[in-house]
């Protein structure tokens, strides 16, 4: 069962009426069909108030919903043949970052995307979907070999950032993830990024020097999380929820901004609901971009690239 966060508590009340209303029909020879019917119009009167209305703090906690599909379950999704490839060839693997080989509609790519787990065991595993700079430099490893056989990039951001523990720091975090900004500018092959939940500071960012990038609804793109900003503005982080409203982190803001280039809709209620159904509006994006993208000569590719930066940081 779909875990509800705290504002979707009138459509689970609502929900669980509905259900004890078609339960206690089943076996027993009463009509409560209109009744239904009056509470299912109603159901979908609040779900259209809420889900049409979210505030910043309320897409913050979509973005981190347990259940959101991973980059993983977009794979499975939107790829076939897919290949994983591991490590940096430096220090070894780092299972918070994904990568590898795979087809797009008959063409090659290399795909690239920020891993967490579903559990405790495998969020221990994946670290959270946060990289050590063997991760990012797994990632420059697969993103010189998509340039070197011309094959486009297609990147899923997902992390709260980079790791920032003291082995990180000692293996060289910082340099790791400056290297792929200069080296992502640089490529001549079409980039996609696409932040399907959280993306946080230099970690996300470090997957995100693309030609076009893009936001589902209820991602977020900031370069601090909204307790990290509060406990920096006001010393307290438990202003979490105020920093959100200020902070521009939400895909609307953002595209608003002219920081990325479009908003993927979401299924209702959040991508968690029907991965599926959200890779096929995903699907319709990355097909149209593709397209777009691949007519341009590898010049232009890296043109557009810069001047698409160069308007940001204006």
């Amino acid at each position: 069962m779909t875990h509800k966060l705290p504002f979707e508590k009138p459509v689970v009340e609502l929900q669980n009426k509905i259900d004890e209303l078609k339960n206690f029909t089943q076996d027993k020879d009463i009509n409560l069909e209109e009744e239904i019917a009056h509470l299912e119009g109603r159901l979908q009167q609040v779900e259209s108030q809420i889900y049409d209305n979210l505030k910043p703090w309320e897409r913050v906690q979509i973005a981190r919903h347990a259940e959101r599909p991973t980059t993983l379950d977009y794979i499975e999704h939107l790829f076939t043949d897919f290949i994983e490839l591991h490590g940096d060839r430096y220090y070894g693997d780092d299972d918070a970052i994904v990568g590898g080989i795979a087809f797009y509609k008959g063409q090659p790519v290399t795909i690239i995307g920020h891993q967490r787990g579903r559990n405790t065991k495998e969020n221990i595993q994946r670290n959270f979907g946060m990289p050590h700079p063997e991760g990012y430099r797994k990632a420059l490893r697969l993103m010189h070999q998509a340039n070197k056989f011309n094959r486009p990039i297609i990147t899923l951001i997902d992390t709260k950032g980079a790791f920032p523990g003291k082995a990180a720091e000692e293996r060289g975090q910082s340099e790791a993830i400056a290297r792929n900004l200069l080296e992502m500018a640089s490529f001549t092959v079409p980039s996609i990024g696409i932040v399907i939940g959280e993306g946080g500071s230099g970690g996300a960012l470090a997957l995100g020097v693309v030609n076009r990038m893009f936001m589902l609804e209820n991602s977020t793109y900031s370069v601090i999380s909204p307790e990290g900003a509060a406990a920096i503005l006001w010393k307290d982080a438990t202003q979490a929820q105020r920093a959100a409203e200020t902070m521009k982190i939400t895909a609307p803001d953002l595209y608003e901004l002219g920081v990325i280039e479009g908003v993927i809709r979401e299924v209702r209620g959040g991508a968690h609901h029907n991965v599926k159904q959200q890779a096929e509006y995903i699907d319709s994006v990355l097909k149209q971009q593709m397209d777009e993208l691949t007519q341009l000569s590898k010049e232009e590719i890296r043109n557009q690239r810069y001047e698409k930066f160069s308007k940001i940081g204006m």
